[in-house]
């Protein structure tokens, strides 16, 4: 495929403000002393809802000039954590409630579905809300979701191959043209009589009306593999949510900027990439770790388990899983997030600084995702959005922007 250079593309500035919430319930007895997470349990009518948590969520975000709202896909989760689904049909639900909010779907789980289904829906979505739908891949991390749904994850060898087949059928499709595709996992068409005559080409119809289709993928282990597979698709990276921190995060950017230079694309440092933070504004620093301590840890009881942290080690996993244990073994702290830079507090003028920094440190950056940490009330995110959007995001945008907005 043409990559299209004003895709996701850089603009040497923070420009863009977004953020991401998966949809969990109401949660009580936080942090590692509190209610262990395969413990949680809770109604059909909490689970459900949490869509409708998600929907305040996205109204706030849109009403205060936020540039794209994240989710991801998740399923059979009675814990609680991240209860949305499908995230095309709740994309399609959050344009119809919103006036200029993008939804970004961080991230469809690829292996999970039939590429072809997945390249129609996401088609429907560009076409029938002009765009305003972003649309994001991903291989998965959650073994009860993805072999539930008959593909592999344990093997991650096996996982791979099918995803990165599944993302080239996709894009083979979003061209809108006749093709066929005869690969490890999927023969497709199947040759089969039809109307007289033998099947051997098959079209998306519709396709999605803007190409090429901007797509987004998690950075985690970041391989020269992966970089070279998203540079091949032009595929944008986000990193962080608060677990890729510290020296992870210029290893990947540098990871990815040698990927796109070996197709003879140049980018600057940090260049189609977003930066994801959790962040929690309050009278100070001290003051904001304080507060947000007990999410921080619900947040690490979730994903550390999962292995999405990485320096983690099994004596640490186990302690996550009982509050005995947790009492007498050195876990991560809100404070050592903070440190690393993985997490935004203290006061607006705090929370500028530090993102000026990264703006200097990495100046292809134009775009942070801002979101708190599993666990944290509605109440508690919708003010910090409302802080951020008011005290924040106006110190990164151009004069004529702000002049015009007052």
């Amino acid at each position: 495929m043409t990559v299209d250079a004003g895709i996701c593309e850089g603009n040497t500035m923070i420009t863009k403000f977004d953020s991401s919430y998966y949809g969990t319930v109401d949660m009580e007895n936080l942090g590692y002393a509190g209610t262990p997470i395969n413990e949680r349990r809770y109604s059909q009518a909490e689970l459900g809802g949490a869509l409708h948590k998600v929907v305040e969520y996205a109204k706030c975000m849109d009403e205060r000039g936020y540039d794209t709202f994240w989710m991801a896909e998740h399923h059979f989760q009675p814990e609680g954590t991240e209860l949305i689904p499908n995230l095309l049909m709740m994309a399609m639900h959050l344009c119809g409630v919103t006036k200029n909010l993008r939804i970004g779907c961080g991230f469809n789980v690829v292996p999970m579905w039939h590429p072809l289904r997945l390249a129609e829906d996401y088609a429907m979505a560009d076409i029938l809300t002009g765009g305003r739908v972003i649309f994001g891949v991903a291989r998965g991390y959650h073994t009860r979701e993805v072999e539930t749904f008959g593909a592999p994850l344990r093997d991650q060898e096996a996982n791979r191959e099918l995803f990165e087949e599944g993302v080239d059928i996709l894009f083979k499709a979003f061209e809108g043209k006749p093709f066929s595709h005869k690969g490890k996992y999927y023969t497709i068409p199947p040759e089969v009589p039809y109307r007289g005559y033998t099947l051997k080409e098959i079209t998306l119809v519709p396709a999605p009306e803007r190409l090429p289709v901007e797509c987004w993928q998690p950075i985690q282990s970041g391989s020269e593999r992966a970089f070279d597979f998203m540079a091949k698709h032009g595929i944008c990276g986000i990193i962080g949510g608060g677990s890729a921190e510290g020296g992870a995060v210029e290893r990947h950017m540098i990871g990815f900027q040698a990927a796109y230079a070996r197709r003879g694309i140049e980018l600057e440092l940090g260049e189609r990439l977003a930066l994801g933070f959790q962040f929690h504004i309050a009278k100070s620093r001290e003051g904001g770790m304080s507060e947000a301590a007990k999410y921080y840890e619900e947040n690490m009881k979730m994903f550390g388990e999962l292995r999405l942290v990485r320096a983690l080690t099994d004596e640490q996993i186990a302690a996550m899983r009982d509050p005995r244990l947790a009492a007498t073994t050195k876990l991560p702290r809100v404070e050592d997030a903070v440190n690393a830079g993985g997490f935004l507090t203290g006061t607006p003028a705090d929370i500028i600084e530090q993102l000026k920094a990264v703006e200097k440190r990495y100046p292809g950056v134009d775009r942070v995702v801002c979101a708190t940490p599993l666990g944290t009330p509605l109440e508690v995110q919708l003010e910090d959005l409302d802080r951020l959007a008011k005290e924040v995001m106006p110190a990164f945008r151009p004069a004529k922007i702000v002049a015009a907005a007052e």
